[in-house]
């Protein structure tokens, strides 16, 4: 029953989130400018993941899944209870009822263990969906950006294909390329929880590699 309650903390959360998202290949590079290179560094999943709009679109697909996760609790709670009525009774029980219950305590196991399992995938399925389609869209913010400022090279140091060391503040350019989508979308900011509630788990994002220029 343990890993059936984490799992349902899990899709609450967001945190069942674990395969890989692909975006589209972006196209040719334009021409770096004359002079020396001008580097700069970006967390992308980062960036993806703080924008207006994918908090939105992931506060909506938690609500989506809200009805599931209740469902799977009521299983996992019935399971739980009915489980320690057996404990609880097993020795008044007559052999023919201790075994009845058990079996159904294993058949609703294997439902909790199925829907579960169903559940976590179509989230995951769904989360990665559209944080593809997402990232695709703040990669082109992020290109136009980049070319307005004139960096010739931007890496991603959320990445570990590309590891990053050191970088000054200055060079960080994430919090400007979240703005810059922020204000393209025009997606306003998600209101802040109410009074006395606590604050959501931030998502983690699918490890997802931005498109490379070629």
């Amino acid at each position: 029953m343990k890993r059936l309650s984490v799992f349902a903390f899990m899709l609450a959360s967001g945190l069942a989130l674990t395969a890989a998202a692909q975006t589209p290949a972006a196209p040719a590079a334009a021409a770096a400018p004359a002079g020396p290179p001008k580097i700069a560094v970006i967390a992308f999943q980062v960036a993806v993941g703080q924008t207006n709009e994918f908090q939105r679109n992931f506060a909506d697909l938690q609500k989506k899944f809200d009805p599931k996760r209740q469902q799977i609790k009521t299983l996992s709670d019935e399971v739980e209870n009915l489980t320690k009525q057996l404990q609880a009774q097993g020795e008044k029980l007559s052999d023919t009822e201790r075994a009845s219950r058990a079996r159904t305590i294993d058949d609703k196991k294997k439902q909790l263990q199925r829907d579960g399992e169903d559940a976590s995938n179509d989230f995951q399925q769904q989360m990665q969906e559209m944080y593809s389609g997402l990232a695709s869209k703040v990669y082109d913010v992020l290109s136009t950006y980049s070319q307005q400022h004139g960096y010739t090279l931007v890496l991603d140091m959320a990445q570990q294909q590309t590891p990053v060391l050191y970088a000054t503040d200055a060079l960080n350019i994430t919090k400007p390329v979240i703005d810059a989508y922020n204000l393209k979308s025009g997606v306003p900011a998600p209101p802040p929880p109410a009074a006395g509630a606590a604050a959501p788990a931030a998502p983690r994002t699918p490890a997802a590699k931005p498109p490379t220029s070629h």
